[in-house]
């Protein structure tokens, strides 16, 4: 029975990340977050996106992303960012900063899926480019299988940029093995990026209330306009 949910899901999944290449531009790959707000809980988050183009090894883009973030009562977590960019020549610069709110509508197992909101904004460093996000966050689970689906529409603007809006599909199916290891599946779809692979993630206990996570991901493009492989990376010290 879980294994006809699981694929099932996956099913669900590949559709619409299909439907989403129509809609959205620019890289989709990141983190897929889950709805879920743990009260009186401080992270501080590092992680990394690697990503590889076919045009060769001088196309290789880094971005790292560096964050603070508390619960605030039971349903809302904040999240502020710096946001870094390796160029391809080398050089690395502080390219953003962004403002991140995760609002757990739905308390867990409360309904047959969980669902929450989430709004990001983020502001560039050297050019006059801002961006909005909202985002749906509902997540399912099938015994130990869960599935999880971000939704989000993207609004840019600013004098560098093109005033537009986007749509963007991030997913994942995970095996709850343990605590210390979940492999699973993820796909991102936007207009001129989407990809899909494997993923691996975990926690451990490290003291009361406090704990490591990690994930690592190689997300294998989909199409020519999208980068050959994306290597992601998390490392998150909960406490």
């Amino acid at each position: 029975m879980a294994r006809i949910a699981f694929k099932t899901l996956l099913s669900a999944v590949v559709g619409l990340s299909l439907l989403s290449q129509a809609l959205a531009d620019g890289s989709a790959v990141d983190k897929v977050y889950h709805p879920y707000v743990d009260a009186l809980e401080s992270e501080i988050e590092f992680r990394s996106l690697f990503q590889e183009n076919s045009s060769g090894p001088n196309n290789f883009e880094q971005l790292h992303q560096l964050s603070f973030g508390r619960s605030f009562g039971q349903a809302l977590f904040g999240e502020v960012y710096l946001v870094g960019e390796r160029s391809r020549t080398g050089q690395f610069e502080l390219e953003a900063f962004e403002f991140e709110l995760k609002w757990q509508l739905t308390e867990q197992g409360e309904y047959s899926a969980d669902w929450g909101l989430l709004f990001e904004y983020e502001q560039e460093f050297n050019d006059d480019v801002q961006e909005f996000t909202t985002g749906i966050l509902v997540e399912k689970e099938y015994g130990r299988f869960s599935g999880t689906a971000n939704l989000l529409l993207i609004q840019e603007w600013g004098s560098a940029i093109k005033d537009e809006f986007e749509t963007a599909v991030a997913m994942q199916a995970r095996y709850r093995y343990s605590r210390a290891f979940e492999p699973g599946i993820e796909l991102y779809a936007g207009q001129d990026s989407a990809g899909i692979g494997p993923v691996m993630m975990g926690s451990a206990s490290i003291g009361v209330r406090k704990a490591l996570r990690w994930e690592a991901g190689v997300i294998l493009g989909i199409g020519n306009d999208s980068p050959d492989n994306s290597f992601r990376f998390l490392l998150e010290y909960e406490f």
